[in-house]
C-alpha cells in the first residue's frame, strides 16, 4: 500500500508542480472547480444510502451547482456574495424538501447534509483559489502544500513505527498519539525550511504558530473525514488515487488546512 502511495504521489507531483507554477489563476480555479465536482460526489456516496445516491435528487444537484459558483465568484473576486450565495442555496433546497416531504421523512436531513457538503468542500476549497490569486500566491500554495502533505507523512511513518497510544480509536483505530505529535514535529521542520529559503522576511514566532496551526487543522480535517466514512461503515471514499483512496481522501486534510492558512496570510503576516 505504501508503494503504491508513492507511486501515485510521484507520478502526480509534476502535474501539480506545472499547475501551481505555470497553469496560472484560470487553469487553478478549473483544476479546483474539477477537484470539488469529484469530492463532492464522493461526499455523497459516504452520507447517502445508496437508495437515494442512485436516484436523481436535486437538492444534492443544486450544490454542485451553488459550489461552483462560489468558487469561480471568489475568482473573479465576488467574495462577498458567497455568504448570499449559500443562503439562497438554503432556501432553495428548503423549499425543495418541503415538495419531497409527505414521500420522504428524511427531507430536512439531506438539507442538513447538502448544506454541510457545501460548505465542507467548494467554500473551503474556494480558500485555496483566494491564496493563489493573492499576493505571492504561488509560494504560499507551495508553502501550505508543503507543511500539510509533509506532516501527513510524517504522522503515517512515526505512527507506523512508534505508535502506541490511541488517538481517537471510535474514529480512526489506527492513528496514534505518537504518530499525532511526529506529524506536527514534521509540520514544524519542513515549513523553517520553506520558510528559511523561500519566505526569509516573515516571523519566526509567528511562522512557528502558523505550522502547529495548519499542523492540527489538518489532522482535525483527516479525523472529520474518518468519522463520515466510520458512520458509513466504508474505508475508503473512492478508489480513483491507488493507494491514496478517493480525491476527498486525499485533500481532507488540505480541506480544514486552507481557511486558516488563508487567515494567517490575510490578518497575519
Amino acid at each position: 500500500m505504501h508503494l503504491k502511495r508513492w507511486i501515485t504521489g510521484l507520478a502526480a507531483l509534476p502535474f501539480l508542480i506545472w499547475l501551481i507554477s505555470k497553469g496560472g489563476c484560470f487553469v487553478f480555479a478549473v483544476v479546483i472547480s474539477i477537484v470539488s465536482v469529484i469530492a463532492l460526489w464522493e461526499y455523497y456516496k459516504i452520507v447517502l444510502d445508496s437508495a437515494k445516491r442512485h436516484r436523481t435528487d436535486f437538492i444534492p444537484l443544486l450544490s454542485y451547482l451553488i459550489g461552483l459558483i462560489i468558487i469561480w465568484a471568489v475568482y473573479g473576486k465576488f467574495s462577498d456574495i458567497v455568504p448570499a450565495l449559500i443562503a439562497f442555496n438554503l432556501v432553495v433546497s428548503g423549499m425543495i424538501s418541503l415538495l419531497k416531504f409527505a414521500a420522504d421523512k428524511d427531507a430536512p436531513w439531506l438539507v442538513a447534509k447538502q448544506i454541510m457538503g457545501l460548505i465542507y468542500i467548494p467554500l473551503f476549497l474556494s480558500y485555496l483559489v483566494l491564496i493563489r490569486n493573492g499576493q505571492d500566491g504561488i509560494l504560499w500554495i507551495y508553502f501550505l502544500l508543503v507543511v500539510v502533505f509533509a506532516g501527513d507523512i510524517g504522522a503515517l511513518y512515526v505512527g507506523s513505527f512508534l505508535g502506541k497510544h490511541k488517538l481517537c480509536p471510535a474514529v480512526s483505530p489506527g492513528k496514534t498519539i505518537e504518530g499525532s505529535v511526529g506529524g506536527l514535529i514534521v509540520n514544524l521542520g519542513a515549513g523553517a525550511l520553506f520558510k528559511y529559503f523561500f519566505l526569509p522576511a516573515y516571523s519566526w514566532r509567528l511562522s512557528l504558530l502558523f505550522f502547529i496551526s495548519v499542523g492540527i487543522a489538518g489532522q482535525i480535517g483527516d479525523l472529520f473525514e474518518s468519522e463520515l466514512k466510520r458512520s458509513a461503515g466504508i474505508k475508503d471514499s473512492g478508489g480513483i488515487l491507488p493507494g491514496h483512496g478517493g480525491i476527498l481522501d486525499r485533500i481532507d486534510a488540505l480541506l480544514f488546512a486552507a481557511p486558516v492558512a488563508w487567515f494567517f496570510r490575510e490578518y497575519l503576516f
